[in-house]
């Protein structure tokens, strides 16, 4: 067990994964949401196909890949690509979430008569799975969510609410034999269900997730502001000081946009 108050002081501070919308002047855009309760992380790729788009996308999917998501739809239904010239980036970027630790399930969506699919379906070895729309490719990815690795639970903005969290820790570390992050996860859920009751003060969901030793904890609620980290005193920093717990305890931590919301998420080993 390793209390937080015995943490070096003079470590480095991380920087948290926050994955949102990017956009730049030139009107193509990458749009992100994701779902703690699925596990998945959806991307849409808006405008023209160029190298600099495509450094967009790549920093979106490293932030994907550092999170608890078992699986990434990227929809290319809206990316002008006529000659299918991103094709090789798309296999590259398929390759790496294979080689994740553990491996992240990366599928597309696009038209299936556009040159990019028939690239894409033609090229050499394994090749990823192509969907026509979004719908089919979530119904295929639901399936790999197991339910022996999740557990989860729906509170209301209460303050019992972050006593339900804590407890749902408990019972995580205990079915997972994960005794040695019961203390640090305890104290991270804590802290992101506690801003999820005073700050965003909507129903959320917690979500405990295993992936060989490490331990992932997810708070999904319905504002859609971001987490805030404070490294300085003052009452303006009072709201996210508590972020530095967090910050200094985890493995990894982030924060993504949903469909009504946010996700807070958090990763310890």
């Amino acid at each position: 067990m390793t209390a937080a108050g015995n943490r070096d002081s003079a470590a480095p501070p991380k920087a948290p994964y926050l994955l949102t919308t990017l956009t730049d002047r030139r009107g193509v855009a990458v749009a992100v949401t994701g779902d703690a309760t699925t596990a998945v992380v959806e991307m849409t790729a808006h405008g023209e196909w160029s190298p600099h788009f495509g450094h967009q996308i790549s920093a979106c999917v490293r932030l994907c890949l550092a999170g608890p998501s078992v699986s990434v739809i990227i929809d290319l239904h809206h990316l002008d690509d006529p000659s299918g010239l991103s094709m090789p980036f798309w296999i590259a970027a398929w390759s790496r979430a294979q080689l994740a630790a553990p491996p992240v399930k990366l599928v597309f969506c696009l038209p299936v008569t556009s040159t990019l699919g028939r690239r894409l379906r033609s090229a050499e070895g394994q090749r990823p799975q192509l969907f026509a729309g979004t719908g089919q490719a979530r119904l295929a990815v639901a399936a790999l969510v197991s339910r022996t690795d999740r557990l989860q639970v729906r509170l209301e903005p209460r303050p019992d609410g972050v006593r339900a969290a804590r407890d749902l820790v408990r019972e995580a570390c205990q079915a997972w034999d994960l005794p040695h992050l019961l203390y640090d996860t305890s104290l991270i859920a804590s802290e992101l269900a506690t801003n999820a009751v005073e700050h965003a003060r909507t129903g959320f969901v917690v979500t405990l997730s295993r992936q060989a030793r490490r331990l992932h904890v997810a708070v999904q609620d319905g504002a859609p502001g971001f987490p805030r980290l404070h490294r300085t005193a003052g009452p303006a920093a009072l709201r996210g000081r508590g972020l530095l717990l967090v910050n200094t305890i985890a493995a990894a931590w982030g924060a993504m946009p949903t469909r009504s919301g946010k996700v807070v998420w958090a990763t310890l080993a």
